[in-house]
């Protein structure tokens, strides 16, 4: 608990002076909550109620538990800039101590909250970019994308963050100059798809590939797994000339990826490819690792969040309640991950639900 109370007691409470109940207290009941299935504020006023004498264990509670509408409003006035910038300091400390390596590949993308609009605006959810570290499997960064503009918001959180010893990754989308830029500022490097949409810079690496020149290539076959068998090639191409004539940052190669799936009893679809720039010289083995992993992003994070907390279908969506909870399930689903064991992410949620101990235990990794 130690760590999350240095990081989090800086926050200002938004609350009028009288408030009755610590904030502090109210986001360790919040935490607590989620880390046990909660989805709404009513639910973590009714776990707070079950769970008092526990909570009592290492909270003062002087007013008691408080109501599902104190919940409702510190959640809609909290600051959430401030907010997950406090969540991104615990996770610096948290990493530390649990000696958690979060550099390497960071998966960058955007995640709609399709329950979190406003009436008559079903088609304008909120829109969060998150950041994502691949080998820690941690959620580092969120921020929200202003006017949905998912592009503005990657470089606004990027820019939040240290990316030394990082291979920052994203789609299409995201490949152009300011990203770069932003990346190898902070310094990251980073593996970019790219697209036909970036016309002449798109041709220029296409047409590099058509001529001959030194190159290194590697292919692999992956394990027939849903009926379905993969086999990938990845070639890597020197090229530090996109730099200069297209006045793109930082490119010192590209890289082509081939891919080719075949379902079982069919014939072999045909070819896909993709090509990349890099601000990193590596392997074609390398590239093939790195632009895999980048999809666990959606795998291991945006898709835990709508199956395990049900975060699409939260109806959350007054001032900066959408935000600030996304920020709590992100953290849950650290502390979560963290704990050691074989155990899936829905079990652990249901266990700390029904053993006071395990829930304790996820406390304890918050030294």
């Amino acid at each position: 608990m130690g760590k999350f109370k240095k990081a989090f007691r800086r926050l200002s409470d938004p609350r009028a002076a009288n408030a009755r109940h610590d904030l502090l207290e109210v986001l360790v009941i919040a935490l607590a909550a989620v880390l046990c299935g909660a989805e709404t504020c009513s639910d973590m006023a009714e776990f707070g109620q079950a769970k008092e004498d526990l909570l009592r264990l290492f909270l003062r509670l002087e007013h008691g538990i408080p109501s599902h509408d104190t919940f409702s409003r510190v959640f809609r006035l909290l600051e959430p800039e401030a907010f997950e910038a406090a969540f991104r300091r615990f996770m610096a400390a948290f990493a530390k101590a649990n000696r958690l390596n979060l550099t390497g590949v960071v998966a960058v993308d955007g995640k709609a909250l399709r329950g979190a609009f406003e009436r008559g605006s079903r088609y304008e959810p909120l829109h969060l970019v998150n950041v994502f570290a691949v080998e820690a499997r941690m959620s580092l960064a969120q921020q929200k994308a202003p006017g949905r503009n998912e592009t503005k918001g990657a470089l606004e959180v990027l820019a939040l963050l240290s990316l030394e010893g990082c291979i920052v990754t994203a789609d299409a989308l995201h490949c152009h100059r300011a990203m770069a830029k932003t990346v190898l500022e902070r310094g990251g490097n980073y593996v970019l798809a790219i697209k036909a949409n970036r016309g002449p810079l798109f041709k220029a690496v296409v047409g590099q590939f058509a001529r001959s020149g030194k190159r290194s290539a590697v292919k692999t076959v992956e394990p027939s797994t849903h009926d379905r068998r993969e086999a990938r090639r990845a070639t890597i191409m020197r090229n530090t000339s996109l730099a200069a004539v297209h006045g793109f940052p930082g490119v010192v190669a590209i890289g082509r990826i081939t891919s080719r799936r075949q379902l079982q009893g069919n014939r072999a679809e045909p070819p896909v490819v993709r090509y990349y720039l890099l601000s990193k010289s590596m392997s074609a083995k390398r590239l093939l690792q790195v632009t895999r992993s980048h999809w666990t992003i959606e795998n291991q994070l945006h898709w835990v969040l709508d199956v395990n907390f049900d975060e699409d279908g939260n109806r959350a969506r007054m001032d900066h309640a959408p935000e600030n909870l996304a920020v709590l399930r992100r953290l849950a689903l650290n502390i979560l991950r963290s704990c050691p064991g074989p155990t899936s992410i829905r079990r652990k949620i249901k266990r700390a639900g029904w053993d006071d101990s395990f829930l304790l235990a996820l406390f304890g990794h918050m030294r």
